[in-house]
């Protein structure tokens, strides 16, 4: 193993506590560590920065063999976008309340490390999703846009109800009169989908799960479909400008007649997980799911 990076969330109020010891921990353990620069310079003595490598995100792919992320499961989804080209593996370190994707505490990073040092971890390789968005046929993005999570349709300026045409492979779906539109991969079922009624999916599922958010019809229920399909998405005339956004950033703002296009990506992002805990595990203990009143 080269080199640990780490990646942290500076505006979390423990983060450079956490990182420094960190870096005191990995270096006891004979492993050496970089962080960006800034995130250097707010180690609170020489000794302390000393333990550390000052090197930029972007350069991170030819000296790094894992990225140790600080934070939180926002830190994670920013983690899994700067460094989505070079397919590092991402350990989560939980500073935030959750942490459903970043598991591991601040209170275990002596024992996730001595995983690292041991090989006592198992990577999971994570579906996105990748969108364009259309208007008279041509791209109306500079770039194309991934999510880990999610992507989401919903009304630029104020809440209301609009409606969104969804075809599946070119076969109309539904059309959703709803306060906006979910894309979730299973990663992404435990965020924002599951709050809005849709289903828990194991992330080893090959499928892609259409919410509505508050949807004005009891029959509109959430869809789950194959991963292999392509989604279309169209607001209607009348709905107004539509924000798109991805993993809780927003990315485009979609005008009237345009449509959004999202299928899964050849890309994948690569998540470094406990050996001994299952998905279930985990959703017992973040969720307390299937526990009873009692428990």
């Amino acid at each position: 193993m080269k080199q640990i990076g780490l990646f942290v969330n500076t505006t979390k109020p423990d983060a450079i506590a956490c990182t420094e010891l960190a870096a005191r921990i990995l270096r006891s353990k004979g492993m050496k560590c970089c962080a960006e620069p800034d995130v250097v310079a707010r180690f609170a003595t020489r000794e302390a920065r000393a333990l550390i490598e000052a090197i930029e995100y972007d350069d991170f792919d030819k000296h790094v063999d894992i990225i140790v992320s600080f934070g939180g499961d926002g830190t994670m989804l920013a983690a899994a976008k700067q460094f989505l080209a070079s397919e590092l593996p991402i350990m989560g370190v939980n500073l935030g309340r959750l942490g459903f994707l970043a598991e591991f505490s601040a209170k275990e990073l002596e024992e996730g490390f001595t995983a690292l040092q041991n090989g006592d971890y198992i990577i999971e390789d994570r579906v996105i999703l990748e969108t364009t968005v259309k208007l008279d046929g041509h791209d109306n993005l500079s770039e194309m846009v991934y999510a880990l999570n999610d992507f989401v349709l919903h009304k630029k300026d104020f809440a209301r109800m609009m409606t969104i045409a969804a075809t599946i492979d070119g076969v109309p779906v539904a059309e959703y009169h709803a306060d906006g539109l979910i894309i979730s991969t299973p990663t992404g079922s435990t965020a924002y989908s599951l709050s809005s009624g849709g289903p828990i999916i194991a992330p080893t599922c090959s499928v892609i799960a259409l919410t509505p958010v508050s949807p004005h019809s009891l029959t509109m229920r959430p869809l789950v479909a194959p991963d292999t399909v392509e989604i279309i998405l169209t607001p209607g005339y009348g709905s107004g400008a539509t924000s798109l956004v991805a993993d809780g950033q927003t990315v485009s703002i979609i005008e009237e007649g345009a449509s959004v296009v999202i299928h899964k990506s050849e890309r994948v992002v690569k998540l470094l997980k406990r050996v001994e805990n299952s998905y279930y595990d985990l959703l017992k203990k973040k969720l307390l799911w299937s526990l009873h009143a009692k428990q």
